[in-house]
């Protein structure tokens, strides 16, 4: 399953609009079989803030713990914010 971030904003800031994203994607993920990967995708993606990246990924990586992969991760507010909550 490849998650594309850039379907909910260029400018992912703040923790309310963070869980309100992961709140909306959450029913797509129930149909992830037990096997399969998770790619996020951060092509388009221009700011990144921690916070919303801890509303988002973190429930992510507590239940697919092993199987994300970030991509596209270039951008340094992506890195930047990926390296506080020690993403990458």
């Amino acid at each position: 399953m490849v998650i594309n971030l850039n379907k909910f904003g260029t400018t992912l800031v703040s923790r309310p609009a963070g869980k309100e994203a992961s709140l909306a994607f959450n029913p797509t993920l129930r149909e992830v079989n037990e096997n399969e990967k998770i790619e996020v995708d951060f092509t388009g993606v221009e700011v990144l803030t921690p916070s919303w990246a801890d509303e988002f990924l973190t429930p992510l990586y507590n239940s697919f713990n092993g199987r994300i992969k970030l991509t596209n991760t270039g951008n340094s507010s992506v890195i930047e914010s990926l390296k506080i909550l020690n993403f990458l």
